[in-house]
């Protein structure tokens, strides 16, 4: 579903937005190539059709992603882009043409079928990066249209989410108000029962729920009950079993001491009597376990797996399990007995990322996507029978050669405080590009994400055709590497992941095929604070710096982000209604250290981000320019956090790369 990410989706991604994907051309009749209409330029010169040209080989790709398994037959909803948009389609087979399901001005990146029959199917769907996902139901047999689908969930709420009953005639999700702000305002979280295919539609809320952090729902075989997580910080989740027909819940997980513990991902057992899921408890890292219901008793599933588990998936009979480790940023598949936690043969994969693991209702075919660096998303399957692996999608074979990229090296320097700091450096090809190199240093958001070696896309133009050398480091407040670094940079302690940065700054430095003279850094969302941050703090260390959706100042962006957010931000960053921590949370805000940017700054933003509000840029951008320093700014009306559409996210990679060329490498 289209819907909002989960703690384990999260670490799979790094937000920034120069990671997404994106696609053709905007040409003028000129020379220069024409801005998308809702695009809003400042300072931005033309950017030469010559160079749209140049970078398009780049642009086209279309990595696939696994949505959902058809219940009855071998076949699966996948989403891929779509003109400016992803899209869902239907893959009748492996290698067959996809059939396009929905089609969209708004991006539409996965779907789930009703789960007995699949006649029809369920997809969120927000407007203009606003994150108010609406559920929309279609059936199967319709062609692909704007008109195809039925809202079925309340209009100006948020589904936060979604799962189907075991029998398959009705959905739980929850729903939050939106478009609600300040400090001082409280949210209820609203959960619904619905029967998406009754006429008329038959939708209840059986509970209201306190804060906005309430979803990842499981319903027992009789679906009589539903297991839900509430969730408080990235450190601090609490597992609770909800009466279907009352709405009443009980916790069955509580606070021990002072190990604030962490669960995600929650499924019952077949026979009802536990819960699968993955938690931190008494161990630094997120291990599958099964908590017996009778005693609450969990019993650790993966002793064996020093890493988190990131997703698991049980299967439809109960009796097999398959889970993704994250093995220092790369992903790796393991299959198990569910009764005895036994092992058992799984297939080799490219090293990337793994996601989107699921089994088909046979109980014997496995979907998974994975993307590496030589190649975009694909889906693939993984029959335990036959042990046999299959492909299902190969990207089609247009612009850049995927087998040419470069691959990254796992590097790792010691921090402020002897502390070891690790990342990902994509290093330009000497055989190309002769002496040090210069340096894109790109920060991932969240915080608590991890930058994870997958398919970079058009940032590999970076490397290959402009001789860049790029960095991804996963600073202290990461995921991947336990539940202790993940705190690492909260409250007070927020300026420690700015000084990671500072030592990899002197690693650098030391790097013989790196040139410390020409650094440029950049993220998105928090990668946006880290960058703006840097800009104040490490300035003559830096040639310039790009903000993308990035936070400005902690206080305006905690009382403006949206109110069923906050909670879990004010954990991770402070309360700004404390007077002290406010008075904090000013003194290390970029906003109010703007006169020690003296490098050139782009900032992009999205007019409806409801994470960031626009207005975090807006006044960076007006604080600099008061001040005479050089900043380029990009603002879309159609977009929220982040760049989704192709057009706009076309021209935002052509001004970057002008950004580039102009203060990172000196006009060359």
């Amino acid at each position: 579903m289209n819907l909002p990410l989960t703690p384990s989706r999260r670490r799979l991604l790094s937000i920034f937005v120069l990671t997404l994907t994106v696609s053709g051309l905007a040409l003028a009749q000129g020379a220069n190539v024409t801005p998308p209409a809702a695009l809003s330029l400042e300072n931005i010169p033309a950017i030469p059709a010559s160079v749209a040209a140049e970078v398009n080989k780049y642009t086209e790709f279309k990595p696939t992603g696994f949505s959902d398994w058809h219940p009855t037959r071998m076949e699966m909803l996948v989403s891929r882009r779509h003109k400016n948009t992803t899209q869902v389609y239907r893959l009748s087979k492996p290698g067959a043409a996809l059939e396009l399901l929905t089609d969209y001005a708004e991006p539409v990146r996965s779907a789930s079928y009703q789960p007995t029959k699949g006649d029809y199917f369920l997809f969120g769907k927000d407007s203009g990066g606003n994150e108010v996902f609406r559920l929309h139901r279609q059936f199967s047999d319709k062609p692909a249209s704007s008109e195809a689908a039925t809202a079925i969930s309340p209009d100006g709420k948020r589904i936060q989410s979604l799962a189907w009953s075991t029998r398959g005639d009705r959905v739980v999700y929850t729903t939050v108000p939106v478009n609600r702000k300040g400090s001082n305002d409280t949210v209820q979280s609203e959960v619904h029962i619905a029967s998406p295919n009754g006429n008329p539609l038959k939708d209840q809320v059986i509970a209201s729920l306190p804060g906005g952090g309430w979803g990842d729902f499981s319903w027992s075989p009789d679906d009589k009950r539903m297991a839900l997580l509430e969730s408080v910080s990235a450190n601090e989740t609490y597992i609770w079993i909800m009466d279907v027909a009352t709405g009443t819940k009980r916790r069955i997980t509580e606070k021990e001491g002072s190990e604030l513990v962490a669960y995600d991902g929650v499924k019952f057992s077949r026979d009802g009597k536990g819960l699968y899921t993955v938690t931190d408890r008494g161990n630094e890292f997120q291990r599958l376990t099964y908590i017996d219901l009778k005693t609450n008793k969990q019993t650790t599933l993966t002793k064996d797996i020093p890493w988190d588990v990131d997703a698991f998936d049980l299967s439809h009979d109960g009796k097999l399990i398959a889970l993704v480790s994250n093995e220092d940023g790369t992903g790796k598949l393991h299959l198990m007995r569910a009764k005895d936690g036994k092992s058992l043969a799984s297939p080799t994969l490219p090293l990337g990322t793994l996601s989107s693991v699921k089994w088909h209702r046979d109980s014997t075919n496995l979907a998974i996507t994975v993307a590496s660096a030589k190649g975009p998303a694909d889906v693939y399957s993984f029959n335990v029978k036959s042990n046999q692996l299959t492909r299902w999608t190969t990207t089609d074979a247009v612009g850049a050669d995927p087998a040419t990229f470069v691959e990254p090296d796992l590097v790792r320097w010691k921090s402020f405080d002897d502390r070891t700091i690790s990342g990902f450096v994509y290093r330009a090809p000497a055989a190309k590009f002769a002496g040090k190199r210069p340096v894109l240093i790109n920060i991932h958001g969240g915080p608590e994400a991890q930058f994870r070696p997958g398919f970079g896309g058009r940032n590999n133009y970076f490397t290959s055709e402009m001789g860049i050398t790029v960095v991804y480091p996963n600073v202290r407040g990461s995921t991947g590497y336990g539940k202790s670094f993940l705190k690492l940079d909260n409250g007070r302690l927020r300026e420690d992941s700015v000084k990671d940065i500072g030592a990899l700054f002197d690693w650098i430095a030391g790097q013989p095929d790196m040139d410390a003279s020409r650094i440029m850094v950049s993220g998105g969302s928090y990668g946006g604070y880290m960058t703006l941050a840097i800009a104040t703090l490490y300035s003559d260390r830096i040639a310039a710096a790009i903000d993308v959706v990035g936070i400005s100042n902690f206080v305006t962006f905690l009382e403006n982000t949206e109110s069923y957010r906050r909670d879990l931000r004010r954990v991770e960053y402070g309360d700004e209604r404390d007077p002290e921590m406010r008075k904090f949370l000013e003194s290390i805000s970029p906003l109010n250290r703007a006169a020690q940017i003296k490098k050139p700054l782009f900032v992009v933003q999205g007019k409806n981000d409801p994470r960031v509000p626009y207005t975090e840029a807006e006044q960076i951008v007006a604080t600099l320019k008061k001040g005479g320093t050089p900043v380029w700014y990009m603002v879309a009306a159609d977009e929220g956090h982040g760049f989704a559409k192709k057009a706009n996210s076309d021209y935002q990679f052509y001004a970057t790369i002008e950004f580039m060329r102009r203060y990172l490498l000196g006009g060359k």
